[in-house]
């Protein structure tokens, strides 16, 4: 089995069908791995008849990729988020990498301004190397070992295995776009959830703890904690 498709869930009953049935078409070419953090609701019953293996771990989005990436038998793992498709061709596209990368991203949702969101997020990414989940990871397993897979911490996993990775080799960025729920944007704003993302990444780089940044992001306000 060349890839192994890893989705990271935790109460995702509303999404979790959608998602896997996307997924169906190209189970003869990719395991679809979900990685679940102890859903309460009926994210595992949902998924089981629609996955090949599903993993129960502590909750926490890197330490569910990690565990399921331990049983993976994929040469290639590709994160994908529970509310995020894959384009049609996606693993042809990705088989132009024997390293790691990511896609590019359109944001799902009525507002105008999510179009200049996704534009920025890509042109972002391709501009530093740096991808973030939502834009589905796909790496080479021994790439994935060499950095020791994902740090185990509350939040901006993906900025951090990003730059490891970049050490090594940049991204393969491709052109092609996943579709990703707006849903935060529209329910939280979208200005106001542009500047919550982009000061997060800042207090991130300048040496921010994890744990509090992960609880601004879970109450989408930088002021209540």
């Amino acid at each position: 089995m060349y890839f192994s498709i890893i989705i990271p869930t935790f109460n995702e009953a509303d999404n979790i069908q959608t998602c896997l049935l996307n997924l169906q078409a190209i189970r003869n070419h990719a395991e679809i791995i979900v990685a679940d953090g102890r859903s309460t609701d009926n994210t595992i019953k949902l998924a089981y008849p629609l996955a090949d293996k599903i993993i129960v771990s502590e909750k926490g989005r890197a330490r569910q990729m990690n565990a399921a990436a331990q049983n993976a038998t994929g040469e290639m793992l590709v994160f994908l988020h529970a509310d995020t498709s894959l384009p049609d061709n996606a693993l042809a596209l990705i088989k132009q990498t024997h390293l790691w990368g990511r896609f590019d991203i359109r944001l799902s949702g009525e507002p105008f301004m999510l179009k200049i969101v996704a534009h920025f997020m890509n042109w972002r990414s391709r501009l530093t190397g740096i991808a973030t989940g939502d834009q589905a990871i796909f790496v080479s397993r021994d790439f994935f070992d060499a950095v020791g897979g994902y740090p185990d911490i509350a939040l901006m996993e993906d900025v951090s295995i990003s730059s490891a990775l970049k050490k090594i080799s940049r991204p393969l960025c491709l052109t092609a776009k996943v579709t990703s729920s707006g849903r935060r944007w529209e329910k939280q704003g979208v200005f106001k959830t542009i500047f919550l993302m982009w000061s997060i990444r800042l207090r991130f780089f300048f040496g921010g703890k994890p744990e509090m940044l992960a609880k601004l992001y879970s109450r989408g306000t930088l002021w209540k904690l």
